[in-house]
């Protein structure tokens, strides 16, 4: 089951008896959990018809008896158990029986993180239960879903708005979520977001100092370019963290390059680089700068600082510097 098809079946009060949860994307995961509860246990019964274990601490034996137990004063008992990958082979096994003969009025729901098909369990509750997976959003699927939360919320987003914000929070989906909500408070009676809006309430200095420090670089600012790395590292972001985001960047810049030669258009360049169009044409403004010939030298010498940052005693800050100046002086031919 997919989790759109989940979503269908609980506002239909269709409830399985066994249901697996699992996969990356813990936003969506805890959501539904959470749903779960509120209508499969009415507030005022969940004392006695919510159970919750955990992983590493729970019996198999005591699931099964919970499990196995009627509800009291309502119609369906909710048993949880959480990162149920945790939970000993031998345990596990012992919630085999109940996979044979669950009972109707019970609710049975395991989350995980990932899970091993090759068990003997799983293998069993794919055969007899429900099993949804939530898989990571791409970074291309974040402008969607920050489209659809903002229809919950009641508001829309000025296309540079969108852009702007979807660039700054990431795609951490809690994150996003709670950017949404303090938008949505900050507009009061107003129902359209403005670049304005984002600029005041949203902020992510590491996304738009790599990308100011990436423009920099691409201009031989060496000054400039070593301003915004320091503030970079001054504002904490840890020196491999700052490696690979600028990796990453000039990745998505040499793939664009290669993808522009040959003649495709913004929105094929766009899915090629695995980015939503929003994002393009700042980086195209890049790519623009940077001669297809510069990129592997580029990259030889983000690999030598990789590894002199997980094998050598020297200064982080120091390599960083002398990759970015290195870099900065190449087209100079210093």
């Amino acid at each position: 089951m997919t989790p759109g098809e989940l979503k269908r079946a609980l506002k239909a009060r269709q409830f399985p008896s066994l249901l697996l949860l699992y996969g990356e994307e813990r936003f969506f995961l805890e959501e539904t959990l959470e749903k779960l509860l509120k209508l499969v246990v009415p507030s005022e019964s969940s004392d006695f018809n919510y159970n919750l274990f955990h992983g590493k601490t729970a019996r198999g034996s005591e699931v099964y008896d919970v499990a196995r137990t009627f509800p009291v004063f309502s119609s369906l008992r909710l048993v949880v158990v959480r990162d149920v990958q945790l939970l000993p082979a031998a345990e596990l096994d012992k919630l085999l029986p109940y996979l044979q003969d669950p009972v109707a009025e019970t609710v049975l729901v395991l989350t995980a993180d990932k899970i091993d098909g090759r068990r003997k369990f799983y293998q069993q509750f794919k055969k007899r239960g429900t099993l949804v997976e939530f898989k990571k959003y791409y970074d291309n699927q974040i402008p969607a879903f920050v489209k659809d939360r903002a229809g919950q919320n009641g508001i829309t987003f000025a296309e540079p708005a969108m852009a702007l914000f979807c660039k700054r929070v990431g795609s951490n989906l809690q994150e996003i979520a709670g950017e949404l909500d303090k938008l949505t408070t900050y507009l009061g009676d107003r129902t359209v977001v403005d670049v304005a809006d984002v600029q005041t309430i949203v902020s992510d200095t590491r996304v738009d100092s790599v990308f100011e420090l990436t423009d920099a670089i691409g201009r031989q600012d060496s000054k400039r370019a070593l301003s915004l790395l320091n503030r970079l590292l001054a504002d904490g972001t840890a020196p491999l963290v700052v490696l690979a985001m600028l990796a990453r960047h000039f990745r998505q810049m040499w793939k664009a390059h290669y993808l522009l030669e040959q003649r495709l258009g913004k929105k094929e360049v766009a899915k090629g680089i695995g980015i939503n169009p929003y994002f393009l044409d700042g980086l195209l403004q890049q790519v623009r700068v940077f001669p297809a010939a510069r990129y592997q030298g580029i990259f030889e010498q983000m690999l030598e600082v990789d590894l002199a940052l997980k094998s050598s005693g020297a200064h982080a800050s120091a390599l960083l510097e002398q990759m970015v100046l290195g870099i900065c002086q190449q087209d100079q031919g210093i």
